[in-house]
C-alpha cells in the first residue's frame, strides 16, 4: 500500500554533540558529565568514551555535503553547553560559539534548516559538582547558557530545541545510574526532573520571539492483561515515562496519581510557587522520540528501577522482532502514541524528533530499512487520521558513541569507519533520499 507525504512534510536527520563531535578538550572546551562518566571503570562497554566519536568538529562541512547529497530540509543537532561556558556559567568561549556559526552557515549555504537543540545530556562538569540537575541553581545556570547562545545564533535558526528527553536525564542518570552522572537515588532523580523542566520554562522566557520546543522520549505503555495489578502497573509507568512531562507542559500540573505514586520517594516540596506557570510556557512544537514500547506487568519482585515507587513493575516479553540493541520493534506503537497526543493535546504541532534502530549491517541494511518503512507508515497513517504532524527526524545521520553501549550499537544511515573516520552511504541511506524526493513510500 502507497503511502504519501505532502510537500509541507519536514524530513531531517539528528544527532547529538557529545556523541559525533570529538575534539573534547578542544578550542577552550570544558569537561562533561559524559566525559567524567565515560572514564568511570564499568561505566561504558569497552571503555569506550566521546573524545573522538566521529570527529564532526572538525569534518562537518562533509557531513553537511552528506546531507545535502540526501536531499534531508533539516538537520537536527545539538549545543554542547561545555563549548560555550566551560565552567558551567559566566566566562564564554567564543571559539565554541564560532563553531556553531560555521555550522549553521555551512547548512545554510546548502539550504538545509538548522534545529538546534540546546541540551542533549553534556551538563558541564562544574556544575554537576555544585550538584547537577538536582540543584534548582541549575536550571537558572541553563537559562543564562540559552540566553548567551540565543543571543549569538537567531540571526541564523529561528526553530529551537531547550531539552532532549528529560526523562532520561532524570532517571537513566539519577535513578539506576546507567546514564551520567550515574547517581542512584530517587528523590534526586524527581527533582532533576522538576528542575529540566523549570529550566525549559526559563530558558523560553530567556528566547523570545524565537519557534520554540522540547522533545520528549516517549511510549506507547500497555498492560500484559486486564487484571487490577497490571492495569495498575501500566497507569504507573504511563505517569512517570508520560504524564509526569506532558502534563506540566501542557496543562501546568502535576498527575496527582503520580504525585501520590512517589509520596515515599519525595515530598515535592521543591515545586515552589510559579515554576508550574513557568514550565506551561506556550509551546511552538512538541518533539516525540520514539524507539519502542513496553508492555508493562506488576507485583514483580522489587528491584531498581529507572520508576521510583514502581519498583515492582516489570516489562514483557510482547514476542516481536528485536533490533541490536534488544529493542522490540512495534510501528502500530508510534501510531497510536501520535493519536493519542493528538487527541489529548489538539492544537500542538508535532515533530517525530527521533526514530531509528541499531542493526550491525554495515552497508546493505534491509532490517534498518524495514524499520523506518514501518514506522513511517505509521505516521502517515496518523497524519490521515488528523493527527497535526509536521515532520520526522531520522535517528541518526551516522555512526556514533551510543552512550553506555559505546560503539557496540550502529543507529546511523551512514557508516563510520572509526579507524579511519570513513564515512559510507548504507543502502538505508539511499533508500531514506529516495522517500524524500518521490514523498511516497
Amino acid at each position: 500500500m502507497t503511502a504519501e507525504f505532502d510537500p509541507g512534510f519536514l524530513f531531517g536527520v539528528s544527532t547529538s554533540s557529545y556523541q559525533i563531535e570529538g575534539a573534547a578538550s578542544e578550542d577552550g572546551r570544558g569537561p562533561s558529565i559524559w566525559d567524567t562518566f565515560a572514564a568511570t571503570p564499568g561505566a561504558v562497554a569497552d571503555g569506550d568514551t566521546g573524545a573522538v566519536a566521529a570527529d564532526h568538529y572538525h569534518r562537518y562541512r562533509d557531513d553537511v555535503a552528506l546531507m545535502d547529497g540526501l536531499g534531508v530540509g533539516a538537520y537536527r543537532f545539538s549545543i554542547a553547553w561545555p563549548r560555550i561556558q566551560p565552567d558551567g556559567s559566566g566566562r564564554i568561549e567564543q571559539r565554541g560559539l564560532d563553531f556553531y556559526r560555521r555550522l549553521i552557515d555551512a547548512l545554510l549555504d546548502r539550504g538545509i534548516e538548522p534545529w538546534p537543540t540546546l541540551y542533549h545530556w553534556d551538563l558541564p562538569q562544574p556544575l554537576q559538582d555544585a550538584g547537577g540537575w538536582p540543584a534548582r541553581d541549575t536550571a537558572y545556570r541553563f537559562a543564562e547558557y540559552a540566553a548567551v547562545v540565543h543571543e549569538a545564533l537567531s540571526d541564523r535558526a529561528t526553530r529551537w530545541t531547550t531539552l532532549n528527553e528529560p526523562w532520561s536525564s532524570a532517571f537513566l542518570g539519577h535513578a539506576t545510574g546507567r546514564h551520567a552522572p550515574g547517581v542512584r537515588d530517587g528523590a534526586a532523580a524527581v527533582h532533576a526532573a522538576h528542575h529540566l523542566m523549570l529550566a525549559h520554562g526559563l530558558a523560553a522566557e530567556a528566547m523570545p520571539e524565537s519557534l520554540l520546543g522540547i522533545s520528549l522520549n516517549l511510549s506507547h505503555v500497555s498492560p500484559a492483561s486486564d487484571a487490577e495489578i497490571d492495569l495498575d502497573a501500566f497507569r504507573r509507568i504511563d505517569g512517570m515515562q508520560n504524564r509526569i512531562f506532558l502534563d506540566p507542559l501542557l496543562r501546568g500540573s502535576y498527575p496527582e496519581d503520580v504525585v501520590a505514586d512517589l509520596a515515599a520517594v519525595t515530598s515535592f516540596d521543591h515545586v515552589q510557587d510559579g515554576d508550574l506557570k513557568t514550565i506551561a510556557a506556550p509551546l511552538d512544537f512538541l518533539g516525540v522520540n520514539y524507539y519502542s514500547p513496553p508492555i508493562v506487568r506488576g507485583g514483580q519482585p522489587p528491584k531498581p528501577s529507572a520508576y521510583p515507587g514502581s519498583e515492582t513493575v516489570g516489562s514483557v516479553d510482547g514476542g516481536r522482532p528485536r533490533t541490536d540493541i534488544g529493542w522490540e520493534v512495534d510501528p502500530k506503537g508510534l501510531q497510536e502514541l501520535l493519536l493519542r497526543l493528538g487527541r489529548d493535546h489538539p492544537g500542538v504541532p508535532l515533530y517525530v524528533t527521533e526514530n531509528g534502530a541499531a542493526y550491525d549491517e554495515p552497508v546493505h541494511d534491509a532490517a534498518r530499512i524495514s524499520y523506518l518503512d514501518g514506522h513511517l507508515r505509521a505516521c502517515a497513517s496518523a497524519i490521515e487520521r488528523g493527527v497535526a504532524l509536521r515532520g520526522y527526524f531520522l535517528w541518526s545521520l551516522m555512526d556514533n558513541f551510543e552512550w553506555s553501549y559505546g560503539y557496540r550499537q550502529r543507529f546511523g544511515i551512514v557508516h563510520i569507519d572509526y579507524a579511519t573516520q570513513r564515512r559510507t552511504l548504507k543502502d538505508s541511506a539511499r533508500w531514506y533520499a529516495d522517500l524524500i524526493r518521490n514523498r511516497r513510500l
